[in-house]
């Protein structure tokens, strides 16, 4: 690439910014994180010597994917003093991939919070392989790795991400189930929720503290996520309004109170029901919405 001015530096790097913004936002399950990532990838090519840079995208996508596993690093430890559990930020994906995705597939929140069981070097070889078909030879270059090593990294990722996670249901059977636990979470029908909830289901409550009265533990077991929903029920829905949107390529519930976002419901679902239900409570996750 030949020396150019800081417009034409810019230009470059508009057009790659969705795929940087991607792998950022895959990797960390954080939409400020991943801006973050990206503003810093682009202070690193605004001072690079770029006329010595012979693939920009090569470069940024270095850059990005190596920034990003520095603030998982920093990210795991921060999250040891994270009130409750931890969920990925949402985004809204109704009007297209605006979470930089080539699949919808691979920025699902079951896909993103899976992605916090792998090892950063493992995170970053997934989402390279999994989401852009990024070639092993590009993959270890961009992680500093050899080859052969670069294939044990994606492959150990798909093992725990299959060993984890279930074929999941169609589409349609996805909002079916969605509108059938929301509509016995509304009634506070225990009955109906157990018979929708696979046996070893999990609830997730994320609200960073924000949120009093959120479960602060992960709730397993299909009678206990049932019991503790229609206790639940009284205080949460009360005043409430809910509206149907698309959040990282699934339908999902926004629970609105006083015209503001409230609570984003989503769920994961197989042929055993809806595996888990991730309510993401925490008002600094619901901006997007």
């Amino acid at each position: 690439m030949t020396d150019g001015t800081l417009d034409e530096a810019a230009s470059v790097f508009a057009g790659l910014r969705p795929r940087l913004f991607g792998i950022a936002y895959q990797m960390l399950g954080g939409v400020a994180e991943a801006e973050d990532v990206v503003q810093e990838a682009w202070v690193n090519w605004q001072t690079a010597d770029r006329a010595a840079v012979r693939d920009p995208a090569a470069f940024l996508v270095t850059v990005t994917t190596q920034l990003a596993i520095n603030v998982i690093r920093s990210a795991r430890r921060r999250r040891e003093k994270y009130v409750g559990p931890w969920l990925p930020e949402p985004v809204d994906t109704g009007g297209g991939p605006e979470a930089g995705a080539e699949r919808m597939a691979d920025v699902e929140l079951a896909v993103l919070l899976l992605m916090e069981r792998l090892s950063p070097p493992e995170r970053a070889a997934y989402v390279l392989r999994e989401s852009f078909d990024y070639p092993y030879g590009d993959i270890a270059a961009i992680l500093r790795v050899s080859e052969a090593n670069a294939r044990q990294l994606v492959s150990r990722a798909r093992r725990r991400a299959a060993a984890e996670r279930r074929n999941p249901v169609s589409r349609a059977a996805h909002r079916r189930l969605l509108e059938a636990f929301l509509a016995a979470a509304r009634t506070g029908d225990l009955g109906a929720l157990e018979e929708l909830l696979a046996e070893d289901a999990v609830s997730y409550a994320d609200s960073g503290g924000a949120v009093r009265g959120a479960s602060r533990i992960p709730l397993a077991g299909r009678e206990r996520i049932a019991k503790v929903v229609t206790a639940f029920a009284p205080r949460f829905w009360p005043g409430t309004s809910i509206s149907w949107v698309e959040a990282n390529g699934r339908p999902a519930v926004l629970v609105s109170r006083d015209g503001a976002p409230y609570a984003l419901i989503a769920i994961t679902a197989s042929d055993e029901g809806i595996d888990q239900v991730l309510w993401v409570l925490n008002p600094a996750k619901l901006g997007g919405f």
